[in-house]
């Protein structure tokens, strides 16, 4: 136990620990925090798997941006392996893996980049040539000079696989309180406002701040920006594609996190549906749907894998990501506040290092060692503010 936390008893008035959100950031550290027999209460301002995680794609993939990032990623998938025999169906888990799409010859030396980076740390993956790629996924356009398989990436349903980790939480024990908004932290306690307007305060051992976009609002200092996205989900196509396909040249179609960016990006679903994304915009909290931007993401998909413009959609909408100036999540203990800790910033990344976020964190309040270097993730390491990134700094992850 560390001396940010003090616990007491299981289920008492003053929980071990209180989980601010329940997305599937802060539903992964419920489980693992329940999983060491502390107390845990989970308060959300509207219910487990909701917002970020309700509108993300569910692709479990190893990035390599910076060390750090392939650190968490890698260890998080493998993560999400291992859980993956307990998932329940409903959570559509599928090892699809992820086709990393090169366009031209300069992609393809990308791609031998890439594939060098992940063997150095035992990450299989494969190159494919041109052949190769059409007979793999003969929905593409010809013409492209090859990909970067990475066999072990997954996919899986982003809301269930939240509500799988809180409903396992609760049956160890933890309490989880819905429509129950965070309002204000105060010395070692959590100010929370019930839907019909009763406030009260919950004193505990630890609070972890698992609240994505809304986490500046109870640590004003966090440099987490929220970032648009939108997605779209078409009728079933079952077979159309086999593993998640993403261009490897998002890197010339991103305008960092100042600007505006759309990337080729799509995942066939256990229903048979493909998911299109991606983009990314900073537009505050505006959740409407920018036909400009979206107009851009399809014709993307659509230049990429030709037959998406025969596909009926059912459904469009958008979401944002909880993004940082360096492009790596906030984790540990917020030391300007005893007994706080940080799980958010993850970016297009949440869902994919859920369960290595939750590791960490367990590890911290119980005092054991942590299972990867966690000084990457400080929530106190010096950024600039996010208003002053600029392209170069940050690029767009096509997640």
């Amino acid at each position: 136990m560390t001396d940010g936390a003090r616990f007491g008893a299981r289920r008492t008035a003053r929980p071990d620990v209180v989980i601010v959100g329940a997305g599937i950031v802060g539903a992964a550290c419920a489980l693992a925090l329940a999983r060491e027999q502390l107390d845990v209460q989970i308060v959300d301002a509207s219910f487990a798997g909701s917002g970020s995680t309700a509108a993300a794609m569910g692709h479990l993939v190893v990035m390599d941006d910076t060390p750090a990032q392939l650190a968490l990623t890698s260890f998080s998938r493998g993560l999400w392996d291992r859980m993956a025999d307990e998932l329940p169906a409903g959570c559509e888990y599928e090892m699809r893996g992820t086709v990393w799409v090169a366009g031209n010859d300069e992609e393809m030396e990308a791609a031998r980049a890439k594939q060098a980076v992940y063997a150095a740390h035992g990450v299989a993956s494969s190159l494919v040539d041109a052949a190769e790629l059409a007979r793999m996924e003969p929905a593409l356009r010809p013409g492209l000079a090859g990909a970067l398989s990475v066999p072990g990436d997954g996919v899986l349903y982003p809301p269930n696989a939240a509500r799988w980790c809180i409903e396992r939480a609760v049956a160890l024990g933890a309490v989880v309180r819905e429509r129950c908004e965070a309002v204000a932290l105060s010395r070692g306690a959590v100010r929370v406002r019930a839907a019909g307007g009763v406030e009260e305060s919950i004193s505990a051992g630890a609070i972890v701040i698992a609240a994505g976009i809304d986490a500046p609002r109870l640590v004003p200092e966090l440099p987490i920006v929220p970032r648009k996205g939108h997605l779209v989900i078409t009728d079933r196509y079952p077979g159309l594609c086999h593993a998640q396909l993403v261009e490897l040249g998002y890197l010339r179609s991103a305008h960092g996190l100042s600007g505006e960016s759309v990337a080729f990006n799509v995942q066939p679903r256990a229903t048979g549906q493909l998911l299109i994304g991606s983009s990314r915009q900073l537009a505050g909290r505006d959740g409407a749907i920018d036909d400009v931007v979206l107009g851009a993401m399809v014709r993307r998909a659509t230049s990429f894998l030709p037959a998406l413009a025969r596909c009926d959609v059912v459904r469009v909408w958008t979401g944002f990501r909880p993004a940082t100036p360096d492009g790596l999540p906030l984790i540990g203990r917020w030391h300007a506040e005893p007994g706080v800790w940080i799980a958010a910033g993850h970016e297009g990344l949440g869902i994919t290092t859920a369960p290595g976020t939750a590791a960490l964190i367990a590890a911290d309040l119980v005092g054991r060692a942590p299972p990867i270097d966690p000084a990457p993730y400080d929530p106190g390491r010096p950024m600039r503010p996010a208003s002053d990134a600029t392209p170069e700094e940050h690029a767009c992850r096509a997640t």
